[in-house]
């Protein structure tokens, strides 16, 4: 398997599983994985949230990890990497205004490049106007975003994932097992047992 070149885009509060478990995952295959954020550089740190699921009528937000960035947002080229990864927690709700984001995810749209989405990262797809005709989870709270992007929004348990062609979004980080593993196909990794 030829290595993939994944660019990630993260920002403070981005969830704290759906940032560090795909990083970690899909290194450990052997990927690159690039992690940006705007007016960041490596070796700083964003701050992650961790999002949990404990009875409440939407989820809670405690303290998460700090994670360190190995890339600077500055000097990448989106035309250097195969695919997108966009995780999801408060990092996409002020990500989305910025216009440079937003044209890094109309370039993996408009090439056809896998793009894996969680949770709230369908907050930049639908703000980079890449969703109408598409199917497309996301944390069940972003549903009216996806609908008013022109998107198809997938109700699917919080465990499950969607593919549509090179777009591959799950609803929140339950999903990992399956939003991963439905990625790492779209990216034509074979892991043999």
């Amino acid at each position: 398997m030829a290595a993939k070149k994944i660019l990630m885009l993260v920002g403070d509060y981005a969830e704290d599983y759906e940032t560090m478990v795909p990083f970690q995952a899909l290194t450990m295959v052997g990927h690159i994985v690039h992690a940006v954020c705007p007016d960041k550089k490596a070796g700083e740190h964003v701050q992650t949230a961790i999002h949990d699921f404990d009875g409440a009528q939407t989820y809670s937000e405690k303290p998460g990890h700090r994670f360190a960035l190995n890339a600077d947002f500055a000097d990448i080229d989106a035309a250097d990497y195969d695919a997108l990864l966009i995780p999801g927690g408060r990092a996409p709700e002020y990500l989305r205004l910025n216009d440079r984001v937003l044209n890094i995810v109309r370039h993996f749209a408009a090439h056809k490049k896998p793009i894996a989405a969680v949770c709230h990262g369908a907050q930049l797809l639908a703000a980079a106007g890449v969703l109408d005709g598409r199917e497309c989870s996301a944390y069940p709270a972003c549903a009216p975003e996806v609908t008013l992007a022109g998107g198809r929004y997938q109700a699917i348990p919080v465990d499950s994932a969607h593919t549509d062609g090179n777009l591959v979004t799950a609803p929140a980080w339950p999903a990992h097992p399956a939003w991963l593993a439905q990625f790492l196909q779209v990216l034509g990794t074979r892991i043999t047992l």
